[in-house]
């Protein structure tokens, strides 16, 4: 027997959900307005259920293939065929579910555990990122997904993945397939966390994504709702709410409320047809602000006839006015005055400069709270500078890379410079700790180097090859851009903001994957000259690596796989020196080779077995150091 709403109940509906969308954004800063709960309000324990799921069959929902059972009040299930999966959250536009008949903690399943096939309702989300165990073929291993937070089963860190893969990467795995397909790799197991766009913080579960099929979906969308293709299910659609509207977007459901912003306020419904003030209190807002708007304008106009004029600067001005909105957008984060980063960095005074490059200078500061910041000025004379500047703020702002320092804020002065600010780890630069280490017992041991290596050379791979466009830093030295925190992770900073290098020109632009080369030389032997390339490349050829690596490292009494791991970054080295500014190696190929070696102990990687056929390393040192290109 089916329930009939009436009316009066359909109100009530209406206004619980409005009244629940106020509660949900006063508790939470990010409003999870499409997950208000069905319209039988079904619950699980402290569980409530969104559209299309339900519990209760007589409840309105748009199939039977979204129903759920509850065990003891406390446990979700989700049928799926044969299979049931265990819920563990909802999104707005999939389910998060557990392994099957998933008992205890294990950190890895086997490939065909998961026992999903695809259907007209359910398809394995492009938001998983999965840890892939023992393959023998590591070419599907992705070593930019390994910089996300993947906490293990038992909500601990998950520690060092045998090999991480994001299905959003299509060029191996395809929707629709299943995790069987991985055995094709060798892989013997795997688990799955799902990653939200935007974030780097995983977990654990599968997330399944939900639709609807297209040749049923006629008018189950509510007013002011589109009708959006599924990502995952073939021919699959689901209801979303306009812009100006929240709720879930379906005539059976919640639709879709409108909603604005009044008075610095989240509001919905009749509130936004509201006028904000009467008319009594425009007059009496107006006379007040009047004079001040008036006042406040004389005195700008007499500091711009008092303020000296510079050949050109009007453009420049007038670029700056142009680009406002650009501007705020880039700079996602803080804006800073100039007088508040002048103080942090005693008006930028030459004691507190960390670098003087084309890349810009950086400063060092510490604000009024006690943040301590690294603030990079960028001068520019086009329009176009200033344009392409704030176009990598906006992109680098918006990436979420653990080894990437922050970027707190920015501040554009005068029209022509733009400051850009940075956290500024307090445990200082990397050549810090490497110049501490000669002569005494190391703070960084082998063990620390190789993961500075490897999660610097990931971070450039990963702005060099996930982010479009590609960013590219053309500067990296250990002195000037490569921090470390307080648990010796790497932080990078100090991009280059601009393509065209502020009229330097492009050609002049140092090449990442060579300047890697040079500081994986720097973290082996401790210290940095002139000639360092030729004379390292000459003791490798020698076979005197050992008289180059830094002495605190005790190379002869270290084991022999300690042994095997410096000579086969030496040899990484080396072939970055060589081949890195003609383009034949790629950072990415350097950073799975480093993640390898870090996970695989004395083991070179598969991007070096045959990356030059026929060629040994003393071959390659035989074209002579002399003939290597240095950009």
């Amino acid at each position: 027997m089916k329930i009939m709403f009436s009316l009066k109940q359909q109100v009530h509906y209406k206004a619980m959900l409005l009244a629940l969308l106020l509660v949900s954004f006063t508790l939470s800063s990010r409003p999870v307005m499409s997950l208000v709960p069905n319209q039988c309000n079904d619950q699980c324990g402290t569980i409530q259920i969104p559209f299309p799921f339900h519990l209760n069959i007589s409840c309105p929902s748009i199939s039977t293939a979204f129903h759920l059972s509850c065990l003891n009040s406390t446990t979700l299930y989700l049928h799926i065929g044969f299979k049931t999966y265990r819920v563990l959250d909802f999104f707005s536009d999939g389910v998060l579910v557990d392994f099957p008949g998933t008992t205890g903690c294990r950190q890895y399943n086997d490939l065909n555990a998961f026992g999903f096939t695809k259907n007209d309702h359910f398809g394995i989300s492009g938001d998983n990122v999965l840890g892939l165990y023992d393959c023998e073929d590591s070419s599907l291993c992705k070593a930019a997904c390994e910089t996300n937070d993947l906490p293990g089963c038992d909500g601990n860190n998950g520690g060092s993945l045998g090999c991480c893969y994001p299905l959003s990467d299509h060029s191996i795995w395809h929707f629709g397939d299943g995790f069987s397909f991985f055995s094709k790799f060798g892989c013997r197991g795997f688990t799955s966390w799902v990653v939200s766009r935007g974030t780097n913080t995983g977990k654990r579960g599968v997330k399944l994504e939900w639709a609807i099929p297209r040749n049923i979906s006629d008018r189950i969308c509510a007013n002011n709702a589109d009708m959006v293709n599924a990502t995952t299910i073939e021919a699959g659609v689901r209801c979303l709410c306009k812009d100006g509207f929240v709720g879930d977007g379906f005539a059976k459901g919640a639709g879709c409320i409108k909603s604005c912003i009044k008075e610095g306020q989240e509001a919905y419904g009749k509130e936004c047809d509201r006028p904000k003030h009467s008319h009594k209190k425009l007059v009496i807002l107006a006379g007040v602000l009047a004079p001040i708007f008036i006042l406040v304008s004389l005195f700008l106009f007499l500091c711009i006839l008092k303020r000296p004029v510079k050949p050109g600067s009007f453009q420049l001005d007038q670029a700056r006015y142009n680009s406002t909105l650009s501007f705020r957008k880039g700079c996602r984060t803080r804006l800073f005055s100039y007088r508040e980063l002048d103080e942090a960095t005693r008006a930028f005074e030459d004691s507190q400069m960390l670098v003087n490059d084309k890349n810009g200078t950086i400063h060092a500061g510490i604000l009024s709270d006690g943040s301590h910041i690294a603030v990079q000025k960028v001068q520019c004379e086009t329009e176009r500078d200033l344009i392409d500047v704030l176009s990598r703020i906006e992109l680098i702002s918006s990436v979420v890379h653990r080894n990437l320092a922050r970027l707190v804020g920015c501040c554009i002065e005068s029209g022509s410079t733009l400051l850009v600010v940075y956290e500024y780890p307090a445990n200082g630069t990397l050549e810090k700790h490497l110049q501490y280490s000669r002569g005494q017992k190391s703070v960084l041991d082998w063990y620390k180097r190789l993961r500075t290596a490897t999660e610097i050379a990931s971070v450039l791979a990963y702005m060099q090859y996930e982010i479009a466009p590609p960013i590219f830093h053309h500067g990296l030295k250990s002195s000037d851009y490569v921090f470390l925190d307080v648990d010796f992770s790497v932080k990078v900073s100090g991009f280059a903001l601009l393509s065209s290098g502020c009229g330097d020109g492009h050609n002049n632009y140092e090449n990442d994957v060579y300047n890697f080369g040079l500081l994986l030389l720097e973290i082996i032997s401790g210290t940095k000259y002139t000639d360092m390339p030729t004379v390292a490349l000459e003791k490798i050829k020698s076979g005197k690596l050992e008289e180059i690596v830094d002495p605190s490292l005790y190379y002869h009494e270290q084991p022999i796989t300690r042994r095997e791991q410096i000579e086969i970054v030496a040899d990484i080295a080396t072939r970055c020196l060589l081949f890195g500014a003609d383009d034949k190696i790629g950072m990415i190929d350097v950073a799975k080779g480093l993640v390898h070696i870090a996970k695989e102990g004395n083991k070179k990687g598969p991007e070096f077995e045959e990356t030059f056929s026929n060629s040994s390393l003393l071959q390659m040192i035989s074209m002579s150091p002399d003939s290597i290109h240095v950009p």
